[in-house]
C-alpha cells in the first residue's frame, strides 16, 4: 500500500530527499505563499516554491513540527524554526486528493521580521536557480498552457 502524502512529506524532511516531493504534488496543485498574494497554480510552480523553501529551511539552526492536526485529506502542521537568529512560527495547511496527491499547500508565518527574512531568503533561492531549472520550469509552464 502506498504511503499517505503526509507520511511521504515527513519522510522527505527526515531523509532530506527532495525528489520525493515530485511524487506527491498534483498537476493542479495550488501553493499559497506567506509573501506572495496571488496563489501559485500548477505543479511546477508549487515544486519551485517548495524546493526553495526546503533549501532555505535546510540551512536553519532548527526546524521542527510542534503540533499536528490531521483529518482524512487535510492537515495543519505548526512549526518552529530559527534562521539567522530570528525565531519563526508557522503553519503548513496541506490538502490532498483521494489519489494521494497534494492539491493545495498554504503557508502562514509570523512574526513580521520572520516574513521579511523568508522573503529575502526565498528571493535569493529563486534567483539562484540554475538556468537549466529555469528553462525546464518555463518550458513546463508553456507546455501546460498548450495542453489547456
Amino acid at each position: 500500500m502506498n504511503k499517505s502524502p503526509l507520511a511521504q512529506w515527513h519522510q522527505m524532511l527526515e531523509t532530506k530527499d527532495i525528489s520525493l516531493l515530485e511524487q506527491i504534488i498534483d498537476d493542479n496543485c495550488v501553493f499559497h505563499s506567506p509573501i506572495v498574494f496571488k496563489p501559485q497554480e500548477g505543479r511546477r510552480l508549487t515544486l519551485m516554491y517548495l524546493t526553495a523553501a526546503f533549501q532555505m529551511f535546510n540551512e536553519a539552526v532548527y526546524f521542527k513540527y510542534i503540533k499536528k492536526i490531521v483529518q482524512e485529506q487535510n492537515a495543519m502542521l505548526e512549526f518552529n524554526a530559527e534562521i539567522d537568529g530570528i525565531l519563526i512560527d508557522g503553519i503548513d495547511l496541506i490538502t490532498w486528493s483521494d489519489a494521494g496527491q497534494i492539491t493545495e499547500f498554504k503557508v502562514m508565518v509570523r512574526p513580521l521580521k520572520a516574513i521579511d527574512l523568508i522573503k529575502e531568503k526565498m528571493l535569493a533561492q529563486l534567483t539562484n536557480m540554475s538556468t537549466m531549472d529555469k528553462l525546464k520550469l518555463k518550458g513546463g509552464m508553456l507546455w501546460d498552457k498548450l495542453k489547456s
